[in-house]
């Protein structure tokens, strides 16, 4: 169970998101971003040593606001070989050091949303400790699915992250965990051979307005996401 402290980061996690994200081949703005919390969720490590925050931020330096989806992980110590993954280095209050990693390139974080897609992880409240977050909709993959692992080539793309997992051999299409990183309202798969698609996290976030919409987070299927 991850235990939700009420205390600060230095630099915060908007800071940190504000200089990474025009890094990204999927940042649509064309300056520094002004962002924004817009929703998301958590998920537990089954280990307790990692953090893991399905964020959602937007961004209202453009024209139109963007909302953007950032998976990240918080951890204790440097992750091995993701020197590229990393988002930044923050002081937290209480627990010291935390060394921020984007979670779609976090085998941890991998892992635990694959399990989520399996039905055998539960959504947690961003904010509340040990509390599961029912507006999280998970359409799970199918029982018979082969066993894949939390580790494939990450693929960056102009709208998400595509992870292509390492599978059985006897797998004649590779299985792919999308991450979408502009977040769009609509149903997950939408425009896709339903056939394709195996599972979906559908959640929500909040327009600046304050009206709240849904759309996917991520979804598994076979071949390009």
């Amino acid at each position: 169970m991850a235990v939700i402290h009420r205390t600060t980061m230095e630099p915060g996690k908007l800071q940190l998101l504000a200089a990474w994200l025009p890094t990204r081949p999927w940042y649509t703005g064309t300056g520094a971003p002004e962002l924004a919390r817009a929703g998301g969720f958590r998920l537990d490590d089954p280990e307790g040593e990692v953090g893991m925050e399905f964020m959602v931020v937007t961004d209202t330096s453009g024209d139109a606001p963007v909302a953007y989806h950032v998976p990240v992980t918080y951890r204790g110590a440097p992750l091995d070989g993701a020197g590229e993954a990393l988002v930044g280095t923050s002081e937290h209050g209480v627990l010291g050091r935390r060394w921020v990693y984007d979670g779609a390139q976090d085998p941890v974080l991998i892992a635990q949303l694959l399990a989520l897609l399996r039905g055998r992880a539960v959504p947690q409240a961003q904010s509340l400790s040990d509390t599961p977050d029912p507006s999280v909709v998970v359409s799970e993959a199918p029982a018979g699915l082969a066993a894949v692992a939390a580790s494939g080539t990450t693929r960056e793309g102009k709208h998400g992250t595509d992870i292509v997992l390492d599978a059985t051999a006897d797998d004649e299409v590779p299985v792919t965990l999308g991450v979408r990183r502009v977040l769009l309202p609509g149903d997950p798969g939408a425009g896709d051979d339903d056939a394709d698609v195996l599972g979906h996290v559908t959640a929500g976030w909040s327009l600046p307005e304050g009206r709240e919409i849904r759309g996917p987070f991520a979804i598994l299927g076979r071949g390009p996401r």
